[in-house]
């Protein structure tokens, strides 16, 4: 080959040499721009606390209405109340059946009284309630105290239990909001806490209770019921407390005291079924004491079981509330659901 030859020969191979360097220095930023520019991965968002369904830490659940929440919002949160009342008694096993249920439960509990027999006493409470449902004390944020809680002085063993969260004024009653509900404790052994009559003390918190707090949905819990076919049957001091809650147009009413447990159809306070705009009353007195059967049949009775220790189940929604009634054995006896008036 010629001088000529090999020049051109040796510009072709200078010329390739360049270009195959650019590609490759022009690939390798242009690979580094995509990756700076692809997005990266993001941890996925985190899921339900442990507790379930609810609104807030019991922390957080105070007397102020939800400002952040539209109570008729659809997808407002709903939250899981579970209990019972006529609870441990240290002669039984039905305490620590119906604490394996809630060991099993979402949300938060509530008790109606008679937590702890025989006598409500520190020790009663030490005793039998803190083996058994005391295990999720800390979850309780609605308890209720019964005659048998009265029966030491001052309900001193009740208050020293639950502490704030039995008196937080200073007295056994009071209502918190739970989600968009507002729920109202109130303490039924009227001739300890000087009546429930409208005139008393406890009447007259109610009235102004109701009248501040407007959510579209109210719930009541204490412990005599007004409407019973239990041993015990109806108990008329309670009437004021149904009066003043139909008058504000509540839904619910939980209650104990008769260890059975009978759902009611909705009623005004003088016991005539109305539908809609009347209060649904549950008795729920099958948290672990004597069992009993029923003595008589009340009008409006839609459904009674006797014999069974269980917990009731409520799920609060913004527009509506369910209800389960759990036995021991896990089933479901009685369930059903029913707007907000």
């Amino acid at each position: 080959m010629d001088r000529a030859g090999l020049a051109r020969t040796a510009g072709l191979l200078l010329v390739a040499f360049v270009a195959t360097f650019a590609l490759l220095v022009g690939g390798g930023a242009l690979v580094g721009r995509l990756g700076a520019a692809a997005p990266r991965a993001t941890p996925p968002p985190a899921g339900p606390s442990p507790g379930g369904p609810v609104s807030a830490p019991p922390s957080a659940i105070t007397a102020t209405p939800p400002v952040a929440l539209d109570p008729r919002a659809s997808d407002a949160p709903s939250v899981v109340l579970t209990g019972a009342g006529d609870i441990a008694d240290c002669t039984r096993p039905g305490a620590s059946k119906t604490a394996d249920l809630l060991g099993r439960e979402s949300g938060w509990f509530f008790t109606v009284g008679d937590n702890a027999y025989e006598n409500g006493s520190s020790a009663d409470y030490a005793n039998c309630y803190a083996p058994t449902w005391g295990r999720y004390r800390d979850r309780t944020i609605l308890p209720a105290p019964g005659n048998h809680d009265w029966q030491t002085k001052d309900a001193a063993g009740y208050r020293a239990y639950f502490g704030d969260r039995a008196a937080p004024a200073g007295v056994t009653w009071y209502s918190i909001d739970v989600g968009t509900w507002h729920v109202v404790v109130l303490d039924s052994d009227c001739e300890a806490v000087g009546g429930c009559d409208d005139a008393s003390p406890q009447g007259r918190w109610l009235a102004a209770d109701l009248r501040s707090h407007l959510a579209h949905c109210t719930l009541a819990i204490w412990h005599h019921p007004l409407f019973s076919s239990g041993q015990h049957g109806n108990t008329k001091s309670v009437k004021p407390f149904w009066e003043q809650l139909y008058a504000a147009r509540a839904e619910l009413v939980i209650n104990g005291h008769d260890h059975d447990y009978e759902r009611f159809a909705p009623q005004d306070p003088d016991g005539k079924e109305q539908r809609p705009g009347g209060i649904r009353e549950i008795v729920v007195g099958t948290g672990g004491s004597e069992l009993r059967g029923f003595s008589r049949s009340q009008a409006n009775t839609e459904f009674r079981m006797s014999g069974q220790w269980g917990v009731l189940r409520l799920t609060l929604h913004p527009l509506n509330y369910d209800w389960e009634f759990v036995p021991t054995d896990g089933s479901i006896a009685d369930s059903g659901s029913t707007p907000c008036r």
